[in-house]
């Protein structure tokens, strides 16, 4: 037994367990058990190696293995250090991207759009976009103070020059808010900042106004309201509310292009009722008049850029409607909310729909385009009477209820006052 054992003592039997695991996210396949006789004195690698068969095929795989190794800690390299340049390039835009001195209108000189390649936090952003609106406030000051010691013609272009930059600003910066909060809905922060500017932006424009009656002495009527985006913040309100109605005609001017629908051109809230009496076009409906949350559809198509001129009768007694587009009847109706008189102590509001007294506006509804003349009178009008203001016949009258002059409506927002006359600026 001693003897055959010593005679087998120049031979080793190993069993070389060789299990090829998955590493770096390459997958060799199973494993498998390779056993090869070794002789006791050569060493294990080189004998493995001369062996054929199996054993190749382990020798090209760790070969493979080594390989990829190295070329994984090479790309890691690599990454590493585009990271490491790409940061540095981060940091160097950045210190950058810091606005230079605002030329004329609140830009950069060189740059068509500062709103649109801002790409810091919310906050910065506005606090940028504020402290944008302040220098802009500062340059309108020293305006009005040159006006007011030259009154020359070259005074009143650059007060018209300033109030062009001025709305062109306002809309970048509006459209800008809007993308903040869709982004950032809910923040404390961006909420405040966002009613600083608009708050900036209303007193600019209240400026501008105060301006123009200097340079014009315009009629206090001789105005439009501007409503450029879809939001649910601008928007212009009644400083007084309108009384008990048993009858009434509201008459505007109106212009738009909005696509699908309107809006809201005007909201009159009552407490307990929100829709009491309601002009809207919301989505794929048409224009419809709301009294007491009673409704009827309207035949009005005025989505087409143009100035139309729109008046609307209606009577307790039996619900009976009219409408007229452009100075002609369009279409008339019955039963709209009979017998529920118009309510008093109401709030009317431009440009939005009133889910709650005097808010709860949802920016789905808001109107986008402009609105001019709107009036109300507690009676119905004649068909003359209403021909004569589509036409703006000096015999035209105003509302005995609401009249459109500038010291019965305020502005928030951002919706603006601009010049305007009904027929000569009509289309």
């Amino acid at each position: 037994m001693t003897g055959t054992m010593e005679g087998f003592s120049w031979k080793l039997f190993l069993l070389s367990c060789l299990v090829v695991v998955e590493s770096l996210g390459q997958d060799f396949g199973q494993t498998q058990f390779i056993c090869t006789s070794v002789p006791k004195d050569m060493d294990l690698c080189t004998a493995t190696m001369q062996n054929s068969g199996p054993a190749e095929d382990l020798k090209s795989t760790i070969i493979q293995l080594r390989e990829t190794v190295l070329q994984q800690k090479e790309t890691i390299v690599n990454q590493k250090e585009t990271i490491r340049e790409l940061t540095s390039k981060l940091s160097r835009c950045e210190s950058q991207s810091l606005p230079a001195a605002a030329g004329p209108g609140g830009r950069r000189p060189g740059s068509k759009n500062t709103m649109g390649d801002v790409s810091r936090g919310t906050t910065d952003t506005l606090a940028q976009l504020g402290q944008t609106l302040q220098t802009l406030k500062q340059r309108l000051e020293n305006l009005e103070q040159y006006s007011r010691g030259n009154n020359t013609v070259q005074a009143n272009s650059l007060k018209d020059l300033l109030q062009n930059k001025i709305d062109d600003m306002e809309k970048q910066v509006l459209s800008r808010v809007n993308t903040l909060e869709e982004t950032k809905a809910g923040s404390r922060n961006d909420t405040e900042q966002r009613n600083r500017v608009e708050s900036t932006l209303t007193s600019l424009h209240h400026r501008i106004t105060d301006l123009e009656k200097g340079k014009d002495t315009r009629p206090t009527d001789k105005f439009q309201i501007t409503f450029p985006l879809r939001t649910n913040y601008m928007y212009a309100k009644a400083k007084k509310s309108l009384p008990e109605m048993y009858s009434f005609t509201v008459c505007l001017w109106i212009k738009s292009n909005a696509s699908p629908g309107v809006g809201t051109p005007f909201s009159y809230a009552v407490p307990g009722q929100a829709n009491e009496l309601v002009l809207i076009e919301w989505g794929n409906n048409p224009m419809e008049i709301l009294i007491n949350d009673k409704v009827a559809k309207l035949p009005f198509l005025i989505n087409d850029g143009k100035w139309h001129h729109l008046c609307i009768t209606w009577t307790t007694r039996d619900g009976m409607w009219e409408a007229f587009q452009d100075g002609v009847k369009r279409g008339s109706g019955e039963n709209l909310a009979p017998y529920h008189p118009i309510k008093p102590e109401g709030v009317l509001v431009l440009g939005q729909e009133q889910d709650t007294l005097g808010g709860g506006f949802d920016a789905t509804q808001a109107f986008v385009g402009e609105l001019a003349n709107l009036n109300i009178w507690n009676r119905k009008l004649s068909i003359t009477e209403i021909y004569n203001l589509a036409t703006c016949n000096s015999k035209a009258s105003t509302g005995d209820v609401f009249s459109w002059t500038e010291s019965n409506i305020e502005v928030f927002g951002g919706a603006t006052k601009w010049t305007f006359e009904p027929c000569r600026s009509a289309n």
